[in-house]
């Protein structure tokens, strides 16, 4: 019998639905998905396992202009994905039929199969959808459009079949009895607690800060966790503390749940915060916090 394996990078603008479409395609959360834009700042791969076939999915930051270093890294990781792809989908909101100048130019220039997602449908009327396929094709001229909502897993079932039409023959390139993804324990600890942070606060602080697991202590019974949170400013620092430090604790508590529900036994969590003014534009603690 033979066998499929593939990469497909999937891209589009911030929020516009990446992680919730991996996560429905996987059949389980792998990465946070959250209202704010730029929620992914790494390039995520999930692994979806058959019998006769292997998808690597790469779940992208979304295309955005570069203020910082850290923009560039993040856009070197969307690069990334389009060189290595066997499939591209372009995914966007139904209703959203704008276009940057710099992802088209990516999308055309690509000799590898591209896949129009159209997200949201859910919320949609047949005539935007017609609306919507029509321009598409126009524009980007992709081999298939796939109207979805992957958030009710609509139509997944379709674009999955196409993807896999598209994979070359290939052994797989990860263990198909372990691998779900690429990272490891202590980045998930991180995007969980990252994802905390953007849910519990506001403005820029979620947008200042980076999580690093310091130490990850393993026994039988217990993990211990030791997490530095970098903000670029001491005000920063004092809001993510909280009066009396009942941020934190609360960030702390409701991140080691989550986190125990992943390795499956008790975890303690000790969270410090540090003000590193420069994080964002300095190349040693970049790559320091995995942005190669």
């Amino acid at each position: 019998m033979s066998h499929k394996s593939g990469f497909v990078a999937i891209v589009g603008k911030p929020n516009a639905g990446k992680s919730t479409l991996m996560n429905a395609l996987l059949g389980q959360t792998l990465t946070m998905v959250n209202p704010k834009a730029q929620t992914t700042r790494h390039r995520i791969k999930g692994i979806l396992n058959g019998d006769d076939y292997q998808v690597i999915f790469s779940d992208t930051p979304g295309v955005i202009e570069p203020v910082y270093k850290l923009h560039e890294k993040m856009m070197g990781a969307v690069n990334e994905a389009f060189s290595d792809a066997d499939v591209i989908l372009y995914i966007t909101e139904t209703a959203d039929l704008n276009l940057d100048d710099l992802t088209k130019s990516k999308l055309l220039s690509s000799d590898v199969p591209l896949f129009v997602v159209m997200n949201k449908v859910d919320i949609s009327d047949q005539e935007q959808i017609d609306k919507a396929m029509a321009h598409w094709q126009e524009v980007l001229k992709p081999e298939s459009i796939f109207p979805v909502s992957a958030l009710r897993s609509f139509y997944l079932d379709v674009l999955l079949k196409h993807i896999l039409e598209k994979l070359p023959e290939s052994p797989p390139y990860f263990d198909k009895d372990e691998s779900l993804s690429d990272r490891d324990t202590r980045f998930f600890v991180e995007e969980i607690i990252r994802e905390r942070i953007l849910a519990f606060y506001q403005k820029e602080i979620p947008y200042s800060v980076e999580v690093k697991v310091m130490s990850y202590k393993e026994s039988d019974d217990i993990d211990r966790i030791y997490v530095t949170l970098f903000v670029t400013r001491e005000s920063q620092k004092m809001i993510l503390i909280g009066k009396g430090g009942a941020a934190i604790k609360k960030l702390g508590t409701e991140s080691r749940k989550k986190i125990e529900e992943i390795v499956n036994k008790k975890v303690f969590l000790e969270l410090t915060v540090k003000v590193e003014d420069n994080w964002r534009d300095d190349e040693k603690q970049l790559k320091r916090f995995g942005y190669e």
